[in-house]
């Protein structure tokens, strides 16, 4: 054999090992590489969500605790409906320190609402305006919710004094 065709035979191993090798080392480890990042980015997304989502479930941690603050202050300012009295009382009182004569109170039919019963009031005063200014702004400051509606003042005969008719609602827990 001439050295010509021992070149051309070890030229042809050569290229032919090259290309096994390629063949089968270099394109399976290649692909598998490949199928590593694509899994390794899915897993990248996949915490990337959920460390989202963990915060954003922080973050509704914070509102339900605050909404339930909320929740329990406004419970605090409903008495129990065995306390009508008492804030039927202290209406009353505001309304004589202000110089008010109080002429009636009518209750009306309570509304029973989920969570809260609303035992709405007529009532009618006697006073000059400027008393129930004062009144009506007293009752603002009570700690208990109550709610004003339907007010018609009216001029008496007298100089300087009306007489006002309205409905005012208390709020009171439902006794459950």
């Amino acid at each position: 054999m001439t050295s010509s065709i021992r070149y051309l035979i070890f030229f042809i191993l050569i290229v032919a090992m090259g290309y096994v090798s390629w063949n089968y080392m270099i394109k399976p480890a290649n692909e598998d590489l490949d199928q590593k990042r694509i899994d390794m980015e899915a897993k990248r997304n996949k915490l990337d969500e959920l460390e989202k989502a963990s915060a954003a479930a922080e973050g509704l941690a914070d509102q339900l605790k605050e909404i339930e603050l909320a929740i329990e202050a406004f419970e605090s300012k409903l008495p129990p409906s065995s306390e009508i009295h008492t804030v039927l009382e202290n209406v009353t009182l505001i309304a004589q320190r202000h110089g008010l004569t109080p002429k009636s109170i009518r209750t009306q039919k309570n509304k029973n609402n989920r969570g809260y019963i609303e035992q709405p009031l007529e009532m009618e005063l006697d006073g000059n305006f400027n008393s129930y200014y004062a009144f009506l702004l007293e009752l603002e400051k009570l700690d208990r919710i109550t709610k004003l509606r339907e007010l018609n003042v009216k001029k008496t005969e007298r100089e300087g004094q009306t007489e006002a008719t309205f409905v005012m609602s208390i709020f009171f827990q439902n006794a459950v």
